[in-house]
């Protein structure tokens, strides 16, 4: 068996969809229990592998990050942190204030020894069907070259030991693909990567981020999110711009009958759902954000991913790889 602890409370459709999911995930995998954090009447099913553990504190979307850890110890996003720390169990998912669980995830799981600063780490949909890793996603608005080599470093063994890529791509997100373009953050960072044992294969422009070129796109913080955010609301009108279309004429309405099924395909394409989450990476326990918007389709692929990180050694793996590097 494998406990994944859960914030019910966390995300923009909770506990509702959050508690979907989680009875979801217990009932296609039967080695899976689950320790769900929530309020008072929060939970409202009954499994024999999902324990609730009440709680008496919520951290909301819009609260400080670093304060409301501090003051909330008792919050379900806090508490199911505390649980990895403690060993209770392999990972936890939340889908609330990222702020917050990134702060949660510092100060209550802690960092790996010699990480500079943690990274969240997305997993992307790319036209080949694999995936891709994009990071920074947040975690860090500003860095250092060396904090860049580190996300690498990290994403290679995750890609490696969860997503199953044997000598994954490594690529800089960069204005341009010759070596001399960039601030001085990604030359210094390209110099870096380049003297590295990755398979490092340049600098990687974000027109093809959704190409399969690159198994792992580095990039700053604040960049990553630019970026993140950029393809989200790129396919969400994409798709409503195609769904208008054919719902202009009974012609195009026949003509989207005929192809509902190749659309279908191109919606899952750009669906965040089914990646699941974004991992912390660099911090000394499993932990997962969920999307804030998560369906229980995404916390059945959250507890997924979460399933596969808790039975990989990509932690102490890092950690060793760290060592090797200090």
């Amino acid at each position: 068996m494998v406990k994944v602890a859960v914030d019910l409370m966390g995300g923009d459709n909770a506990p509702a969809e959050i508690e979907k999911g989680v009875l979801a995930a217990v009932g296609e995998d039967e080695t899976l229990e689950v320790k769900l954090y929530g309020t008072k009447g929060a939970y409202t099913g009954d499994h024999p592998r999902v324990e609730f553990i009440e709680v008496t504190e919520k951290i909301e979307s819009d609260d400080d990050p670093v304060r409301s850890v501090r003051r909330k110890k008792d919050s379900s996003l806090v508490r199911a942190c505390k649980a990895v720390k403690d060993g209770e169990v392999a990972a936890c998912v939340s889908a609330g204030n990222t702020g917050a669980l990134m702060s949660a995830g510092l100060f209550v799981v802690g960092r790996i020894r010699g990480i500079e600063r943690p990274a969240i780490g997305t997993l992307l949909p790319s036209t080949d069907g694999r995936g891709m890793m994009l990071l920074d996603m947040g975690a860090n608005a500003e860095n250092k070259p060396k904090h860049l080599e580190q996300f690498a470093v990290m994403a290679d063994i995750y890609m490696r030991e969860i997503a199953g890529r044997d000598n994954p791509t490594v690529g800089l997100v960069n204005n341009g693909s010759e070596e001399n373009k960039g601030s001085e953050l990604t030359k210094e960072t390209f110099k870096l990567l380049r003297e590295s044992d990755m398979n490092f294969i340049g600098n990687f422009e974000t027109r093809d981020i959704l190409s399969g070129d690159v198994d792992i796109a580095v990039t700053d913080g604040f960049t990553g999110n630019v970026v993140l955010k950029t393809i989200e609301g790129t396919a969400s009108a994409l798709m409503s711009e195609i769904k208008d279309v054919f719902l202009k004429s009974t012609k195009n309405k026949m003509a989207a009958m005929v192809l509902k099924n190749d659309f279908k395909a191109v919606k899952d394409l750009l669906d965040y759902r089914q990646y699941g989450g974004a991992p912390l990476l660099g911090l000394d326990g499993n932990v997962l954000k969920a999307h804030g918007s998560s369906d229980s389709v995404a916390i059945v692929s959250a507890l997924r991913q979460a399933r596969k990180m808790a039975d990989s050694q990509a932690i102490s793996k890092i950690k060793e790889r760290i060592e090797e590097n200090a």
